[in-house]
């Protein structure tokens, strides 16, 4: 593997017929297909492979989707709990491995600072370490830049610890007392739990994130969804369309071999739970009236897919145990809309309401009014500019180590069509220039 230190980086060429920007499982995918097409590139990585795995997740993290889903191009995981949910250090060693086998023409250490478009048609790519240009340019960096913090965390008051949970690590590196966790999604409810089951008194704001069973039926959901076809539902099919893009993923966890998150058992346990914040003012957190239909609504999702995999299995003559029907064990009496910090011994919040993209950095027509990239099948409509590893860009795997590797070779296969169609037309025009200089 060719990987530069950000302590002594090499020089860039001036031109690379593809720079891959992002050495994450999207990047490293690409380079793999790259290769066996044998068409030149680079993979610039602002930090080390594996960064956000390694220096974002908490102490305790694992996947929550089973280890057989790890499908890198050529590199399924192989390890002996293909049922099971790798922890933060084995996701970072398998990416590694994958580094490995790969050997990119990676640079790590090396921030892309711009993408333009030079009057020639070429890109021009400014980076850390210098600038070089490029025939086509892959953006694999993800959607995950900036955590999203509400703008009323500035009216906390100051002896109130924050932490986004990119930041979070354990329940340790927080303060005594009591802790507000904001967001119910994937992140915000498996921290819930971490604080919970570490003995802290917890306060959880709900969103109105979906959820899912894990195991229905005698089996894991993941695999009746697999059979179901979930995994092969392409966005342009999706009922929601492109919007489906910016929903909410379903919340459950793999940590000790993996289980449902029902946040109503929870509260009989003793977490508090309020409806969406709305705002903060003089030590007093306000909440929306909408705890009880934000619990109902992520019910009726999970409800709807025991009821998909019944009709599979009813459908299909397979034989498969009977559940007991759903029963809410506990329900709010009121939907509460206020929170007093100091009176409630709250000494932390962590906010856990997600990320957004950051691609000021490309200085091209690539975006909607959203500031959202536009593409279909991560091919933007800007020529030569691609998008990957972003959720729903093709399926629901396009953005988990699932469904990474069938969209890297769709854009490899299209990079290779353009390249060879360019080649074809340079050809002619440089024929026909040979009789003239002779």
């Amino acid at each position: 593997m060719s990987i530069t230190s950000p302590e002594s980086p090499a020089k860039l060429a001036d031109h690379y017929p593809v720079v891959v920007v992002g050495g994450g499982q999207a990047g490293l995918s690409t380079s793999h297909y790259l290769q066996q097409q044998g068409i030149g590139h680079v993979v610039l990585e602002k930090r080390r492979v594996g960064h956000s795995w390694r220096s974002e997740r908490w102490d305790s993290f694992c996947l929550v989707t089973p280890n057989w889903q790890c499908q890198l191009p050529d590199f399924p995981y192989a390890g002996p709990d293909p049922k099971g949910f790798m922890l933060r250090d084995e996701i970072v060693a398998y990416l590694e491995a994958f580094a490995a086998k790969v050997q990119p023409p990676l640079f790590e250490g090396v921030a892309v600072t711009r993408v333009s478009r030079q009057a020639s048609g070429a890109f021009e790519v400014e980076t850390s370490i210098g600038t070089c240009h490029a025939d086509h340019v892959v953006v694999a960096t993800g959607g995950y830049d900036i955590p999203i913090v509400p703008a009323c965390a500035h009216a906390l008051p100051a002896d109130i610890v924050q932490v986004h949970s990119v930041a979070y690590r354990n329940p340790q590196q927080l303060p005594p007392g009591e802790v507000l966790v904001v967001g119910s999604g994937q992140s915000g409810v498996q921290i819930m739990e971490d604080l919970h089951l570490a003995g802290r008194k917890v306060h959880l704001a709900v969103g109105s994130a979906p959820r899912s069973p894990r195991v229905y039926r005698g089996r894991e959901a993941t695999e009746w969804l697999h059979e179901l076809g979930f995994y092969k539902l392409t966005v342009d099919r999706h009922p929601l369309g492109d919007e489906a893009r910016h929903k909410t993923n379903h919340y459950m966890t793999g940590r000790d071999g993996g289980h449902e998150i029902d946040l109503r058992r929870f509260a009989l346990e003793g977490v508090r739970l309020y409806g969406t914040l709305d705002d903060i003012r003089d030590g007093q957190v306000t909440f929306r009236s909408d705890l009880t239909r934000n619990l109902d609504e992520a019910d009726e999702v999970y409800c709807s897919i025991r009821r998909d995999i019944d009709k599979y299995i009813a459908a299909n003559g397979i034989e498969a145990p009977e559940e007991a029907p759903f029963e809410k064990v506990w329900a709010p009496e009121s939907d509460p809309t206020a929170l007093d910090l100091r009176a409630t011994g709250i000494t932390s919040i962590v906010w856990a309401i997600g990320f957004r993209p950051d691609y000021r950095w490309i200085d091209l027509p690539a975006f909607d009014g959203r500031g959202h990239p536009r593409f279909t099948r991560g091919v933007s409509p800007v020529p030569g500019l691609y998008f990957l590893g972003l959720p729903w860009l093709h399926t629901w795997g396009s953005g988990r180590f699932l469904g990474v590797a069938d969209d890297a070779q769709h854009l490899v296969d299209v990079i290779s069509q353009r390249l060879a169609t360019s080649r074809e037309a340079r050809q002619p025009a440089a024929r026909a220039v040979q009789p003239a200089l002779a």
